[in-house]
């Protein structure tokens, strides 16, 4: 076995788009990752990169100038970017959220407005969910949107924006109570508003305003930030699906897909992890001879690979059965949870194995160390997960008494 983590069943498509890549990813992007990452430096030339690949239309529809690709595609696709710098496969995947949204769930007019152009990648995706006083409880949004004629007002505070500054376009869940009477569930008073906006800092647009970047401990060099509204009009046009109360459903799905997402972004550290520490145990020498070849090291390279396949095979069954069109909140939050603790426990022992140069600047797992714990957090914790993943098995197993 040349290559941990192979996906059988492969188009020779598949496998083109993927040589692409991974050849992209080991000349453009390995080489300047570190760098770029310790200075917290958008990579624009990398993004440039993806733009010229067609990568910002993998899973966007053909009609609409897009590849029309699987999210078993594109969640490969994301591995291997991933493997070379996390932080600019998030901003493909919020990205690909909003697109997803809009290709599911949007009007005919509002996919023929935006979706040509989110696939040559001159418009670009965020979505925002979570405020300051929630995160995965999206049933305390305070966030709201009032209708005024032909428009909405929306006011509140929204945070935790991959793409903030750079998109131009944001999908914002909030609270629209019209048409809903008082003590209608949380969940069915909410909307998805298609936001229009200039990309930068500061006021984007009259009523919506971007403060700037959030300092981070990793999964630097994109852009995270808030996002407050304060008399933000909107026109009725822009209700995603043209229909309120919806919202909630439509970012749960789209969620889904960012699980995946997730689960493949954690396969992919994994992975480098893993190369970063097989390749340092057997430069690295101790007692006479190369570390690899000491029973410890060897016991602790078994079971990071062993890890890595496993997390691979639940992400690649959780992206299938979604392309199948079926229900797969369960596969993608178990995959979601075992990828992100496994690519943790994964980079630690490369870190153990790297001994004190790990703890280097100079050195590449020191970055990835910074970056795994975002995977334990992003699109839901593993608590949320839990949740999520008990519930389906108690639909499943229901006893029969």
């Amino acid at each position: 076995m040349a290559r941990l983590a192979q996906t059988a069943g492969l188009t020779d498509i598949q496998q083109e788009i993927l040589s692409t890549v991974r050849d992209f990813v080991d000349k453009e992007i390995i080489p300047v990752a570190t760098e770029l990452e310790h200075r917290d430096e958008y990579p624009q030339q990398i993004v440039d990169g993806l733009k010229e690949l067609g990568l910002f239309g993998l899973m966007i529809p053909e009609e609409y100038g897009g590849l029309g690709e699987s999210l078993l595609t594109y969640a490969l696709c994301v591995e291997e970017i991933a493997r070379g710098w996390m932080s600019v496969s998030g901003i493909i995947n919020t990205h690909f959220i909003v697109a997803y949204m809009l290709k599911q769930h949007g009007t005919q007019e509002q996919k023929d407005h935006f979706l040509p152009r989110m696939a040559a990648g001159d418009i670009r995706g965020a979505f925002s969910m979570s405020e300051p006083g929630l995160g995965s409880d999206v049933s305390a949004i305070t966030s709201k949107a009032v209708k005024d004629g032909d428009e909405y007002v929306l006011n509140g505070q929204k945070m935790w924006l991959t793409n903030g500054g750079t998109s131009s376009l944001v999908a914002v869940l909030v609270r629209s109570d019209e048409g809903h009477p008082e003590g209608t569930a949380p969940h069915k008073s909410m909307t998805t508003f298609l936001v229009e906006k200039e990309p930068g800092f500061g006021e984007v647009r009259p009523g919506l305003t971007i403060p700037g970047k959030i300092d981070k401990m990793g999964y630097k060099g994109v852009d995270t930030t808030e996002l407050i509204m304060d008399g933000l009009r909107i026109p009725a046009n822009r209700v995603l699906g043209g229909e309120t109360g919806r919202g909630f459903y439509q970012m749960m799905d789209g969620v889904e897909v960012g699980r995946v997402n997730v689960a493949a972004r954690g396969c992919g550290v994994a992975q480098r992890a893993f190369e970063l520490g097989v390749q340092y145990a057997q430069q690295r020498h101790t007692f006479g001879k190369p570390i690899a070849q000491h029973q410890a090291i060897q016991f602790k390279l078994a079971e990071m690979a062993t890890k890595v396949e496993a997390a691979h095979a639940m992400m690649v069954n959780a992206a299938r059965k979604k392309d199948s069109g079926e229900r797969n909140d369960l596969e993608a939050g178990m995959a979601k949870y075992l990828a992100s603790e496994y690519c943790k426990e994964v980079v630690e022992d490369s870190f153990r194995i790297h001994g004190g140069y790990g703890f280097s600047k100079e050195y590449e797992i020191e970055r990835l160390y910074r970056e795994a714990p975002m995977l334990l957090i992003g699109e839901g914790t593993a608590e949320i997960q839990k949740m999520i993943i008990g519930r389906r098995l108690l639909e499943e197993y229901r006893f029969q008494g």
